[in-house]
């Protein structure tokens, strides 16, 4: 693999994970475990974020 693979690799796995942890923040009874879910999320689509900049700077580079 590519670092132009790799990155778009982590965008799908980190978008996942958003998508994951937003879910279960909504089924969690836990307020705490709910919020921290929640938190991971935000933290997750910072980092997907990142990643897509990355990946357009690759794009743009050629």
């Amino acid at each position: 693999m590519n670092k132009k693979e790799i990155i778009k690799k982590k965008i799908l796995d980190t978008q996942e994970m958003v998508r994951d942890f937003e879910m279960y923040s909504k089924q969690i009874d836990d307020v705490e475990v709910a919020k921290a879910f929640k938190d991971f999320a935000e933290e997750s689509g910072y980092q997907a974020s990142k990643l897509q900049d990355m990946l357009k700077n690759i794009d743009s580079d050629k």
